[in-house]
């Protein structure tokens, strides 16, 4: 035989444990450090760099 569920007590369940998921992504995101999130931008930027450097322009048809 099934178990009886309070819906009532399921849905706000359900909403804690959204809450508490979207938290930590935010914990993640926003909780860190001033240094490790420039780190972060200055490695990107020198990804972007790179690639830009690295890039074959096409060639003219005229």
């Amino acid at each position: 035989m099934a178990d009886i569920v309070n819906l009532r007590r399921a849905r706000k369940d359900k909403a804690k444990r959204e809450h508490e998921a979207e938290a930590d992504a935010n914990r993640r995101r926003f909780g860190r450090p001033r240094a490790e999130k420039e780190a972060d931008k200055d490695t990107a930027e020198r990804t972007a760099r790179v690639l830009d450097g690295k890039r074959l322009e096409p060639e003219k048809k005229g």
